[in-house]
């Protein structure tokens, strides 16, 4: 991996000081851009450059783009929360959609570069009745539209990942994340140095998901990036389907005080769901693809996952990964 020139894009995020870490260590020559200049102080390993640069800024993302001279892209950035959305739906246009384009146009200048942008499980299929579940879907949808649009017209070696629910160590605003962290804080109150947290809501423990770790995921962007063909949208799964309340009493069991938990009332059963546009998993003629295709598999046991996202909650090292 040495000689890659490796530009990251939401570096200072869950992903994105991940990505860092591993593709530093890999030997690549790795450009960190993070927006504020607080996450400058991220806790990036000693020889990544870090960028600061507002990626709505279209001058900014040229300029950006004009001094680091990447080889590769991988776009993490982009806002993900679904009730922020509805708040301000623009926002969402801008973050996700503008900015990826801005992104893109600036590197027409560099077309040999490959460029990976992390999309979402939570888009939708346009044209259907139901229309888009809420902003944040349509954004990422459109994201994903204008990528694809921008590699056909200008010949550009776009591709595209769509991640399941990624877990591990690191700030996270994720499920295991937030029930770890009040596992942590009840723990801290039955040792009487902080005050009891609130309840713990789940509203559903049937309700199925696809957990992945973050650090698999990234190693399936490596294998992306170096082996992916460009035009594809590459699915990074577990290839296993998992309800909350498993998750939640895997994550319980490592408890050492009691946790109150508030269980909801849903107690219907839910089915797996295949995506309707998944198609074959290794089909050769569609733009969905599954990134074992490419020689991936995941590594990291989801007990592995859960014991280190306890740990990294028990050790408060904060927004720091070691």
């Amino acid at each position: 991996m040495k000689g890659r020139r490796l530009l990251i894009t939401g570096a200072g995020g869950f992903t994105g000081r991940h990505a860092v870490a591993y593709f530093h260590a890999a030997g690549a020559e790795v450009t960190a851009v993070v927006r504020r200049p607080a996450a400058l102080s991220a806790g990036f390993p000693e020889g990544v450059r870090v960028q600061e640069c507002d990626l709505s800024d279209r001058k900014a993302v040229a300029a950006m783009i004009a001094e680091a001279a990447p080889d590769e892209v991988l776009h993490l950035a982009g806002k993900n929360s679904v009730p922020e959305s509805w708040r301000d739906p623009l926002l969402y246009m801008e973050t996700n959609v503008m900015a990826t384009l801005y992104l893109l146009e600036a590197l027409r200048a560099r077309p040999a570069g490959r460029i990976l942008v992390a999309g979402s499980r939570l888009k939708y299929r346009p044209g259907t009745a139901d229309g888009p579940p809420h902003p944040y879907s349509f954004s990422k949808t459109l994201e994903e539209l204008v990528s694809l649009a921008w590699g056909t017209l200008f010949k550009q070696p776009v591709l595209l990942a769509e991640p399941c629910n990624l877990i591990g160590p690191g700030p996270s605003t994720g499920f295991c994340s937030l029930l770890a962290q009040h596992i942590v804080r009840s723990e801290e109150a039955a040792a009487g140095r902080t005050t009891e947290p609130q309840t713990f809501r789940l509203s559903s423990r049937h309700v199925l998901r696809d957990f992945l770790d973050v650090r698999d995921a990234v190693r399936a962007y490596d294998y992306i990036l170096r082996q992916g063909k460009a035009g594809a949208v590459y699915r990074i799964d577990s290839g296993t389907q998992r309800s909350l309340g498993d998750i939640a009493g895997k994550l319980l069991a490592h408890a050492k005080a009691p946790v109150f938990m508030d269980w909801g009332t849903d107690t219907a059963e839910v089915q797996p769901v295949k995506p309707a546009d998944s198609g074959e998993p290794d089909a050769a003629d569609g733009p969905e693809k599954n990134a074992a295709i490419l020689g991936w598999k995941p590594e990291i046991s989801l007990e592995h996952s859960i014991q280190d996202i306890v740990d990294y909650y028990r050790s408060g090292r904060g927004g720091s990964l070691s």
